[in-house]
């Protein structure tokens, strides 16, 4: 642990040269074909980046271990990506603690756990979140184990209120976790639990919003799941989930609402005063704005008709900050000295930047979980407000040159020592799946990078892009030789889910000290390498347990 917040300077690289550090969301690199969307777009900025000088451009690791999670088959995520970027250390992160808590047992053990058990005599236990095996938001395994542990301690009635993927799965792979969950819930009905599957829809449609984006969705996930009211109603969720993706151009992640019924049309599983609700998704951002109406008295962003008195705790604390939910069944990873925090405690003037729906990354996440300024006096964050109300293929450029124009006057106005953006477009559009909006979505990214090198250049600054995770490099679903895997119409298997491809490094600018060059001495460098990087081009070493830099200054 340090002891100081004073940072060594670097023996080599100057101080005081203005720092650009560019985060492209969703842009890995993978090969070249027609379902690369970075490839086929027009990027001739990033392109000369990678193609100008081998020793300024280099690929890490976005994925799995690198970043704190389970397994190297565990998709990288924004999250985890900004706070191994920020933290320039690996901690564990949201599926692995959840992971060690199960494994353990200690999730039986916690505050979290105890406060909602009160509620298992004489109320039920509503869990509520993502069905699907992603490991992005949750994991239908945790939920399995969840929903043992929970039955050998006591819950005797329990309600499973789902939300259908297809965003980091394949779409129509619901039918498949429904009939997994059914069959888990009809053996614990054997064994004299009341447990069943009360409603459900679609995660961009139903709950799943973030960032404030529109609480209709929020409050349409409210009327199912609290109130027991929905347009549609069926006897099973599997005949919901197949009725429903029967209709024209449904898919999993937009699935209307609905609620499972008893013979008299009665919901089975509204929330009612002395229920315990639990929130299983480990990844905080879709999950804050259900957490506020569950927990929030004065909670006024729609009517939530009927407030039931309820013990509520999510999988993990979503927000550290609002210290929301108050009462959680996993503590997060405690994420100190970031390395946000070190620079500004040695005088460099921060500003960061994106547009809503990645405004987080850059602050929250970066800073290790934690909302508002280390230094109000040398920070400044601007959140440019993301589009409502429509998906983000519409407009894929999104806000990417609004951002990008920012960051410029930011860099020009010579009150900054560091400027920090995320360009999310290949990200959120990414998702979509729709390829043609991708494409388009990765030429604004470029050109938004292009008016931040041109100010780095005007400044004599310094730049370093990278990205948090991959996706617009890869849209089809493949078999294992690689080949596109066809649907049973003949058509491909479009791919909306972030990828296990590595992410780009760049670094250059008038102010890069003429000997630097990227090291290749680590054995897997990966996103956490980031932070004791930017901390040299700022002229200081990195404190000793950071992940090693991925520079080195040649002595000729």
């Amino acid at each position: 642990m340090a002891s100081s917040w004073t940072l060594p300077d670097h023996p080599k690289l100057p101080k005081g040269k203005p720092v650009a550090v560019v985060v492209l969301d969703g842009w890995g690199e993978a090969n070249p074909d027609q379902y690369n969307c970075i490839h086929v777009a027009q990027t001739p900025v990033m392109d000369s980046l990678k193609n100008g000088a081998p020793e300024k451009w280099r690929l890490v690791k976005a994925h799995g271990t690198a970043v704190g999670l389970p397994s190297d088959d565990d998709m990288g995520n924004s999250e985890v990506g900004h706070n191994a970027l920020g933290a320039g250390r690996i901690f564990a992160q949201g599926a692995k603690l959840v992971d060690q808590a199960l494994a353990s047992g200690k999730i039986y053990d916690g505050d979290g756990f105890n406060y909602i058990k009160e509620s298992f005599e004489n109320g039920t236990l509503h869990l509520i979140g993502l069905l699907s095996d992603g490991g992005v938001h949750s994991r239908l395994d945790q939920l399995q184990l969840l929903l043992k542990g929970v039955s050998e301690r006591g819950a005797k009635k329990i309600r499973v209120h789902i939300l259908t993927d297809g965003r980091d799965v394949l779409d129509g792979s619901s039918v498949g976790f429904v009939e997994t969950l059914e069959n888990d819930l009809l053996e614990l009905r054997g064994k004299g639990i009341d447990a069943q599957i009360a409603s459900g829809g679609g995660r961009m449609y139903v709950t799943m919003d973030r960032y404030e984006n529109d609480w209709d969705v929020v409050k349409r996930g409210w009327d199912a799941q609290v109130l027991g009211e929905a347009p549609y109603k069926f006897k099973s969720a599997l005949e919901a989930v197949k009725t429903l993706r029967a209709q024209p151009n449904a898919n999993d992640q937009y699935l209307p609402p609905f609620v499972i019924v008893d013979d008299s049309g009665k919901a089975v599983g509204p929330v009612l005063d002395g229920d315990a609700v639990v929130t299983i998704n480990f990844r905080a951002d879709r999950m804050v704005m259900l957490a506020k109406a569950l927990e929030y008295a004065d909670f006024n962003n729609f009517d939530r008709v009927r407030v039931p008195k309820i013990r509520y705790a999510g999988m993990l604390q979503y927000d550290g900050e609002l210290k929301l939910p108050s009462r959680y069944l996993v503590s997060p990873p405690e994420i100190d000295r970031t390395s946000g925090e070190y620079l500004v405690k040695n005088g460099i003037r921060t500003f960061a930047c994106s547009e809503t729906v990645k405004f987080g990354h850059v602050t929250f996440f970066w800073n290790g979980n934690r909302s508002g300024y280390f230094d109000e006096t040398k920070e400044e964050y601007v959140e440019v407000p993301s589009d409502s109300g429509i998906t983000f293929n519409v407009a894929p450029k999104m806000k990417a040159l609004q951002i990008a124009e920012k960051a410029r006057d930011a860099l020009l106005s010579g009150k900054f020592d560091q400027v920090r953006v995320n360009l999310p477009n290949g990200d959120m559009v990414g998702h979509t799946g729709d390829i043609e909006a991708t494409v388009v979505a990765c030429k604004a990214a470029d050109e938004a990078v292009k008016i931040i090198l041109n100010a780095v250049e005007q400044v004599g600054g310094i730049y370093l892009v990278t990205a948090d995770h991959g996706n617009a490099e890869d849209m089809v679903k493949r078999n294992k030789s690689g080949k596109p895997l066809l649907d049973k119409n003949g058509g491909i298997q479009i791919l909306t889910s972030h990828t296990l491809q590595p992410v780009p490094v760049a670094i250059g600018g008038p102010g890069l000290h003429p000997g630097v060059k990227f090291r290749n001495d680590i054995q897997i460098p990966g996103l956490a390498n980031v932070a004791a990087t930017v901390m040299n081009l700022h002229g200081f070493e990195a404190p000793a347990d950071y992940e090693q830099t991925l520079i080195e200054v040649a002595d000729n």
